[in-house]
């Protein structure tokens, strides 16, 4: 009962969250209604700064470095409080020594350049942006999650009592993965690879739990960004090739099929090679796709409410009325299965990489 009093806390604060955020944007919008398109990249997209809510008006902002490049005036480091919040006619947010933020909107903007009249964009931008930040914090918290268990197995030996509490629940985890998971697809070598795929696991699973949560260190999606699922999808594709044995590149450049399908048309050996290509993409879209749907329908949800009322007069006041319980409903069985695939997508991404792995280790069968 205590476990599940906390998941309906959290899950009515999420709740509550995206609706505050789809009002906060309906007061900015025409009369008419609010534009989801604009909500809804607004949310997944990167910022320069990270914006929590707004309090009385005013924007409840955490401020962060940012580190670029000019190749007329070399290295400079700002924070973003230094630039204004506000674009002005021009849609530029102004800042130091020439530079602005271009665009409407903080998540669309890029720095910029003034030089003479001309607006020139930097060269190269390693600023701290609010998905990089969210990165280290979901990497901290992995650290912690590892290396604590790992601390309480080196003082206890193998036949003490099992750990409760926290580490008692990594443990879990960790074993539940490793068994079902990697050993029961990898065998033998699962020792070799479980560490790669453990800490996949991990991050995947703590990245969509942190962009579930609504407010700091939560509130970015960054498993709905294709840069950062794709990242991931390349240290699979890496891993799997690298390490493929030679029976595994046999089997694409020269597979056990009648010569006429192989020479002198290579049309087995083409085949094979796009598998070895598209294993990694689907590990992408769909890792990106699934997280990115779920935000996506949330915030639809909550931004239906305001658009029945936004209709105005009886009509549009009868259907918010409406809409509004079926709204509250569905976004909190919505957030229910958010939290259930947050797990899932990172045990699919485990284990269709361990399964990838396995392939590339292939022996030859009479």
């Amino acid at each position: 009962m205590k476990y599940l009093r906390t998941i309906l806390l959290m899950l009515a604060v999420t709740f509550t969250a995206n609706v505050a955020f789809a009002a906060e944007h309906s007061e900015n919008e025409e009369e008419g209604g609010i534009s989801l398109k604009e909500i809804l990249f607004g949310h997944v997209q990167d910022a320069y700064q990270w914006h929590v809510t707004d309090l009385g008006g005013e924007p409840v902002i955490i401020h962060l470095p940012m580190i670029f490049y000019s190749q007329n005036s070399g290295f400079h480091v700002y924070c973003t409080s230094q630039f204004e919040h506000e674009p002005n006619a021009e849609l530029l947010r102004e800042g130091p020594d020439g530079f602005y933020i271009q665009g409407a909107e903080d998540e669309k903007g890029k720095i910029v350049e003034k030089v003479g009249d001309e607006l020139q964009p930097v060269c190269f931008d390693i600023s701290i942006t609010k998905q990089v930040c969210i990165l280290f914090i979901d990497a901290i918290i992995l650290l912690l999650c590892i290396l604590i268990p790992a601390r309480w197995c080196k003082k206890h030996k193998v036949d003490d009592p099992a750990p409760s509490g926290f580490t008692g629940m990594m443990h879990m985890l960790i074993m539940s993965v490793y068994n079902d998971l990697i050993k029961s697809t990898l065998g033998d070598k699962a020792d070799k690879y479980a560490p790669y795929l453990l800490t996949c696991f991990f991050f995947i699973f703590f990245a969509n739990l942190m962009g579930v949560m609504p407010f700091p260190p939560g509130g970015g999606n960054i498993t709905g960004n294709i840069a950062v699922t794709a990242f991931l999808a390349l240290c699979t594709f890496l891993v799997t090739n690298v390490t493929g044995n030679g029976h595994y590149w046999r089997e694409i450049f020269w597979p056990e099929v009648p010569t006429w399908l192989k020479c002198p048309v290579p049309l087995m050996p083409v085949i094979e090679l796009f598998g070895v290509f598209i294993k990694p993409i689907v590990l992408m879209v769909r890792l990106f796709a699934n997280m990115l749907a779920g935000h996506a329908i949330a915030i639809s949800l909550s931004c239906m409410i305001f658009i029945m009322f936004g209709l105005g007069g009886f009509m549009g006041n009868l259907l918010g009325g409406i809409i509004t319980p079926v709204s509250v409903l569905m976004s909190i069985f919505m957030m229910f299965l958010e939290l259930l695939v947050c797990y899932i997508q990172a045990m699919v991404f485990t284990l269709l990489s361990a399964i990838y792995i396995e392939m590339s280790h292939a022996h030859h069968h009479e």
